[in-house]
């Protein structure tokens, strides 16, 4: 698409700082909705422009940057989302933190890249809640850990000393569990009270190895499979596709995966290929000829978790629940 003016903006937590970039003007509005009128009543005097020739574009951080997103999205502006790294990455070198500096490089970054820029598209509002809860069971369950990490030492070394340790330690690990249980009813409600959620929940999870989070989590991060063309797309920003490092005739190094993932999404996939060694006779006997070959065994669980996630993405794109024709040739 293309647009006559770009406005950069950097987001905290208070404040938004705009940068106008053809003008190049600058002021600073507060984080609120008022602050979201009064930045477009000051975009629009300025640029004399309409909504279809202006492009808001902001790094994506999270809680502080939704609410402007639903704003400019509800008011029908284009704007587009910065990935953290991407942003920083473009900047190159840097010594030191502005904010006024972000919202030009902002602006700078969105100008150079417009013509090939495609407007984000708001996530339905079942989308946004299934990501929230996903999002604080995460982070209960990583709570949860570090109690019963510490309540594990404390049996250890403290053994029938003062146990008010870990008591406390238990009735925590109790209430997060509790805790835990209501948020994953609140997931299941979600799921089955939306039916197309429900639809690709249920395809997902008739693949033998894949477990209800995995699957929330892949309609979570794709959108309901409408921001990934291809399930190899996906394998890249999983942190499971393998790419090259070599260079001329000197540098001959191994294809293995990049440390630039969703670290969330390449462990569940990890899990099921795991699972799937277990309960997927196919898999098992696939997992097993190639270790007795000598084969790799990462690079194996690899192959096994490309194998599931392209599973995931044909069953979703055939709208049928997968077939397991491997029962068929060993009958």
């Amino acid at each position: 698409m293309k647009f006559s003016e770009i406005i950069g903006i950097d987001v905290s937590k208070e404040t938004l700082d705009v940068k106008i970039h053809t003008e190049g003007l600058m002021s600073q509005f507060e984080n609120t909705e008022s602050g979201y009128t009064n930045l477009i009543k000051w975009v629009l005097a300025i640029t004399k422009l309409g909504k279809s020739d202006l492009l808001f574009a902001f790094e994506h951080t999270g809680l502080y940057s939704l609410p402007l997103s639903v704003y400019l999205s509800n008011n029908g502006y284009s704007f587009f989302m910065i990935p953290g790294l991407e942003l920083r990455r473009s900047m190159g070198i840097k010594r030191g933190k502005d904010d006024k500096i972000d919202a030009q490089a902002i602006a700078l970054y969105a100008f150079r890249r417009k013509e090939e820029i495609e407007p984000y598209q708001m996530p339905s509002e079942s989308i946004q809640e299934l990501r929230r809860l996903l999002s604080l069971r995460e982070r209960l369950v990583k709570q949860r850990a570090g109690y019963e990490a510490s309540k594990k030492e404390y049996v250890r070394m403290m053994k029938s000393k003062n146990l008010v340790y870990v008591d406390i330690h238990e009735d925590m690990i109790q209430e997060l569990n509790k805790q835990i249980q209501r948020i994953e009813k609140e997931l299941d409600d979600l799921i089955r009270n939306d039916e197309q959620m429900k639809a690709m929940y249920d395809l997902i999870t008739s693949i033998k190895g894949v477990g209800p989070q995995t699957a929330m989590f892949v309609i979570a991060v794709t959108n309901a499979f409408s921001l990934f063309k291809d399930w190899r797309k996906f394998a890249s920003y999983a942190g499971i596709a393998p790419f090259p490092y070599r260079s001329g005739s000197s540098i001959r190094g191994k294809t293995k995966v990049s440390h630039l993932a969703n670290k969330k999404i390449k462990t569940l996939l990890s899990s099921c290929a795991s699972s799937a060694i277990q309960c997927n006779q196919e898999m098992k006997i696939y997992y097993e000829r190639r270790i007795n070959e000598g084969k790799n065994k990462m690079a194996t669980l690899n192959i096994i978790r490309n194998k599931l996630l392209s599973r995931i993405f044909a069953v979703i794109e055939r709208g049928t629940p997968y077939v397991n024709t491997f029962k068929y040739a060993t009958c």
